[in-house]
C-alpha cells in the first residue's frame, strides 16, 4: 500500500470529508510519535503496539575474505513491538 492508498483508507475509516484532513491526521500522528521517540519516550497504543527507541551498541568486526576490520558507533534506533491483539489478528488472517 502506498501513501495515497493509505490516505484514502484513513479518510474512509475515520469519515474525513477530504483527503487533506486525513493527510493532516496521519502527519500529526507521525510527528507526535517522532517527537516522543526523539525524547526517548515510549508511545504505547493498547491493543495495537508500542513505539520505542533503543540503543544499538557499536561493534568491531572483520570484512569477510579480507584482513580489513571495521568499527561501528553506538546509535539510537526506532522500534515497534506489536501488541498481542494485533499479533493474534494477523496470525488468524494468515491461516
Amino acid at each position: 500500500m502506498n501513501k495515497k492508498q493509505f490516505v484514502e483508507l484513513i479518510q474512509n475509516k475515520a469519515n474525513y470529508k477530504t483527503k487533506t484532513e486525513a493527510e493532516r491526521a496521519i502527519k500529526a500522528f507521525t510527528e507526535a510519535v517522532t517527537a516522543s521517540l526523539e525524547k526517548r519516550e515510549n508511545v504505547t497504543l493498547v491493543g495495537f503496539g508500542g513505539f520505542y527507541s533503543r540503543t544499538l551498541y557499536g561493534r568491531t568486526g572483520k570484512v569477510p575474505g579480507t584482513d580489513k576490520t571495521y568499527t561501528t558507533k553506538d546509535k539510537i534506533i526506532p522500534k515497534f513491538k506489536a501488541g498481542e491483539p494485533l499479533k493474534k489478528l494477523i496470525e488468524k488472517g494468515c491461516k
